[in-house]
């Protein structure tokens, strides 16, 4: 008999978590022998958690932490996993957007030997905006960080103990979990399914989180940054270089005039503007290197119903 840890993120979800267990009782619970549902409250604001100790007391299977602030997604699954004491593991997401009987199919798939499945989007009943963004970020890791990315993407996922053991080995902050789960490279199989339209509540995914998750998928499993600028200073290594010798040239023959003047500023601006890019890029490695040489944990439990509590 196995056991299916269910990781559920909650940041901001009221109004459907009580019809989210209702829907993973009628079409997942009943269905499997061994269960355990672990919530991971990421610090909201409403009235999540009270409602995650409602569900608690309906049913002990359910495990519930409470983040002491928002420390994201990535973070909250983490500290799902770190509580987690099932054969293997999903995370659902809360907003009632993946049928939950992805669930069962990719458990089958587990037990037929693959360690790791994904539920893979087919299609998005979304905005134009928002297919927009997810297309571009899955195009811009496939090409640049990670080669074995589905073209659709996912969030939602199975992955066995060994995988888990392996993510919470790695320990890793401003990264990807997803991008995890793929390094790691156990063998794969993908279930495909139609993202639906988000019914209940307000996404919270604002564009500053989006813009994050980008540069820390691209800082963290990708030399594209660093190797381009080591390319653009060798482009402008070489411009100058033959600039250096048409200027010399120019002055034995006398054509240097003063009217030179808005070409010169031309160039030092963009020069400066180009330095100050690379410098970016620069910064965002070592601002995440310092952040990972303090050793501050990636989350911290404030609340659970467990007997232990975790910091990690």
């Amino acid at each position: 008999m196995y056991k299916l840890s269910i990781i559920i993120p909650v940041y901001y979800n009221e109004d459907s978590l009580e019809l989210l267990y209702s829907d993973l009782k009628e079409k997942v619970l009943t269905k499997i022998d061994a269960y355990e549902i672990v919530m991971v409250d990421d610090g909201s604001g409403d009235n999540s958690w009270e409602i995650m100790n409602k569900l608690a007391k309906l049913d002990n299977h359910i495990k519930i932490l409470k983040l002491s602030r928002n420390f994201g997604s990535h973070a909250a699954c983490l500290a799902g996993f770190s509580l987690c004491t099932g054969d293997c593991a999903t995370i659902k997401a809360a907003d009632l957007q993946e049928p939950s009987e992805l669930i069962l199919e990719m458990f089958e798939s587990w037990k037929n030997g693959n360690k790791v499945v994904l539920a893979v989007r087919s299609d998005r009943e979304e905005s134009f905006s928002q297919k927009l963004f997810a297309n571009t970020y899955y195009m811009l890791i496939r090409k640049l960080a990670m080669m074995s990315m589905p073209k659709g993407g996912f969030d939602c996922y199975l992955i066995d103990r060994k995988v888990i053991e392996v993510l919470k080995l790695l320990d890793e902050k401003n990264s990807a979990l997803t991008l995890q789960v793929l390094w790691a490279g156990f063998k794969t199989d993908m279930i495909y399914y139609t993202r639906k339209k988000r019914e209940i509540g307000k996404s919270r995914w604002t564009l500053a989180k989006k813009i994050k998750l980008i540069v820390d998928s691209l800082v963290s499993f990708s030399f594209v940054p660093i190797r381009f600028m080591s390319t653009v200073g060798a482009l402008f290594f070489g411009f100058s270089f033959i600039w250096g010798i048409l200027v010399f040239i120019l002055k034995i023959f006398g054509g240097i005039n003063v009217e030179g003047w808005t070409t010169l500023m031309i160039i030092t601006l963009f020069s400066f503007g180009l330095i100050m890019l690379t410098f970016g890029i620069l910064g965002e490695y070592i601002w995440r290197t310092m952040d990972a040489a303090r050793k501050r944990p990636v989350y911290i439990i404030d609340e659970t119903n467990e007997k232990s509590k975790t910091i990690n």
